[in-house]
């Protein structure tokens, strides 16, 4: 009878003295601050599209990026999916370069890589600079968001890859 479980050789294993199994408990928080900051990303980038501060191309550009990172934020949000997370780490550094060649356009041309320019050009040229400044002040914050949400999510991959 030493085949079933909880049995020794003298008999049945007492309760207390029978080896439980170590469970750790998922983590929370993390994922829901990947989450929380890809929510916010996306919402940004409604904001931007429902503000009709871009071209056509720059707002389908933007809403598809919605359409990929909200689902995702909701997967982590309710179980922490590694698949979202790289998704999620993926996009986030994707966003970064694509916002980097925007500010890097919008410095060396004055009106950004594509026509980026954020109504710069219809200002006069003093209050062109203040315009072309707030935009990269804007473009820079986009990027430290896109670069912490990606930290996040890879930060919080390393920690389930160690579990």
């Amino acid at each position: 009878m030493t085949a079933l479980r909880g049995w020794g050789a003298a008999g049945p294993i007492p309760g207390p003295l029978r080896p439980k199994p170590v469970l750790r408990p998922r983590p929370v928080f993390h994922p829901r601050m990947v989450a929380a900051a890809t929510a916010a990303s996306c919402l940004v980038h409604l904001w931007l599209v429902a503000g009709n501060h871009h071209g056509p191309w720059l707002k389908l550009l933007m809403l598809a990026m919605v359409g990929v990172c909200l689902p995702c934020a909701v997967h982590i949000w309710r179980d922490g999916r590694v698949g979202s997370l790289r998704q999620v780490m993926a996009c986030g550094l994707a966003m970064t370069v694509l916002h980097a060649v925007l500010l890097l356009g919008a410095a060396g041309s004055g009106s950004g890589a594509s026509g980026h320019s954020h109504g710069a050009a219809a200002l006069p040229a003093a209050a062109a600079g203040s315009a072309a400044g707030s935009a990269a002040g804007g473009l820079l914050a986009v990027i430290a968001l896109e670069i912490t949400t990606a930290l996040l999510a890879a930060t919080l991959l390393a920690r389930l890859r160690r579990r």
